[in-house]
């Protein structure tokens, strides 16, 4: 598919498909990037909408791997809404698709536009919730979260007290758009109570994919998340 590689400003992205005046802003989640499979299954199903897609590389990931700053949602949402500032000044339309964590900076720096409409795929939609998750599987207390202040976990994720703070002082408490989520059934970090009750609370369409965990990769589930993306759009 045709490609366009941009620099937002030390973000690279790309603009898939053939020029349009519509768009969908794609989000990627933790160890992904910005042309990881759902993104070229996405852009496989705008393009055939006549819709553009935008991606872009998160801090620490793709062709900024080596770069110092974290992926944090404090570094993260400013630059989600430059992004989005060069979006709404290119096309007329903008939509958004996020996948994962990208789903839970989408909601901290997008809660305010206008958007067409929204595709969450396995959407972290309480990060307090999976922070004190993550700290009860390893036995990490808030005191000593609190005190060390950063503590690497057995599965290589780095818990930051900074971050849990700033997600308990910033919970979700607007949600505007039209939005459609896919989620798997099985998922193991983001809990389908908490999906569904998202869902619920902010007028979502759900669909959840019984035999699917977090992460969309068998060739049945791509097959899945292909048909939703085509069905959402």
């Amino acid at each position: 598919m045709q490609t366009e590689q941009l620099d937002l400003g030390g973000i690279p992205a790309l603009v898939w498909g053939p020029p349009g005046d519509g768009a969908v802003v794609a989000v990627h989640g933790n160890l992904s990037h910005k042309a990881d499979t759902p993104i070229q299954l996405l852009a496989e199903a705008a393009s055939a909408r006549a819709l553009q897609v935008l991606s872009f590389d998160l801090p620490g990931h793709g062709g900024r791997k080596d770069e110092p700053a974290p992926c944090r949602i404090q570094v993260c949402v400013p630059e989600l809404r430059a992004v989005m500032g060069y979006a709404k000044k290119r096309w007329a339309h903008v939509g958004l698709f996020a996948c994962s964590l990208g789903a839970c900076f989408s909601l901290a720096a997008y809660a305010d536009e206008p958007l067409e409409q929204a595709l969450f795929l396995s959407p972290v939609l309480d990060m307090r919730r999976l922070i004190e998750n993550m700290m009860g599987w390893f036995g990490i207390t808030q005191e000593r979260l609190c005190r060390e202040r950063a503590i690497e976990t057995p599965t290589g994720e780095t818990l930051y007290w900074d971050y849990y703070c700033y997600v308990k002082e910033h919970p979700v408490r607007r949600w505007d758009t039209p939005t459609s989520i896919l989620c798997g059934g099985r998922d193991e970090l983001c809990e389908p109570d908490v999906t569904a009750r998202f869902a619920r609370q902010y007028g979502c369409r759900l669909l959840t994919r019984p035999e699917a965990g977090h992460y969309f990769h068998t060739p049945k589930e791509l097959e899945a998340l292909q048909q939703w993306l085509t069905a959402s759009l």
